[in-house]
């Protein structure tokens, strides 16, 4: 059912959109990553999720599985529900689960929609799951201007895998250290890695632009 969903969504997504994907040659096959994306709309997992390689699952709020429809089709997708603000354990221990377990995970380290287009601070979410799953994060660039509509323009940059080995953290941390150390060592290369792949002024030089793949 999932890859009949993607399929259907696949179709539908380049009819609406004028749609391109670069960087696919970045992800290497038949492995599960953390895919770290900023967040632009509401149509970023479908995005992210149709630029990458393999089956994915992603956090939504919980709000959104309200109307049964929309439910049935993001859970098709992949999605489970997390309480934003109440620091949901179960869907953290769920995600790092589904990356163990050879799915993909997708999520947005912003933790909200940014208004500008600007990549703003990462939460530690995404660092702590990389962490907990020792998987390596691909970091993605989601760009268009304006408001999206009919034909927009949209590009998905995918980037070079970021190790494994640079989340390494000590087990023996307290609480309140791990939280200092992920947000000193591990979430700067993330979010650098994501702001590299947007349309803005790059925190660090913008590597060479990969080949598109559509």
């Amino acid at each position: 059912m999932y890859y009949i969903v993607v399929a259907i969504v696949r179709v539908a997504m380049h009819l609406w959109f004028d749609l391109k994907f670069e960087g696919r040659e970045n992800i290497p096959k038949g492995r599960t990553f953390v895919y770290a994306s900023n967040h632009r709309s509401n149509a970023d997992p479908v995005l992210v999720t149709l630029a990458g390689k393999g089956r994915f699952s992603f956090m939504a709020k919980i709000e959104l599985f309200r109307n049964r429809f929309f439910a049935w089709l993001i859970r098709s997708l992949g999605a489970f529900p997390v309480e934003r603000g109440k620091g949901d354990t179960a869907a953290i221990d769920k995600a790092i689960d589904n990356v163990k377990n050879g799915v993909n995970l997708l999520i947005f380290p912003e933790g909200t929609r940014s208004r500008d287009g600007r990549v703003g601070k990462g939460k530690t979410g995404v660092a702590l799951i990389a962490s907990k799953a020792h998987a390596d994060v691909v970091p993605v660039g989601i760009n268009f201007e304006g408001k999206l509509h009919f034909r927009s323009r949209i590009v998905v940059r995918i980037g070079k895998p970021i190790p494994a080995s640079t989340f390494e953290i000590g087990e023996e941390l307290s609480d309140r250290e791990l939280l200092r150390a992920l947000k000193r060592d591990v979430m700067p290369p993330i979010m650098d890695g994501i702001r590299a792949l947007v349309d803005e002024p790059p925190a660090l030089p913008m590597n060479e632009t990969p080949k598109e793949d559509d």
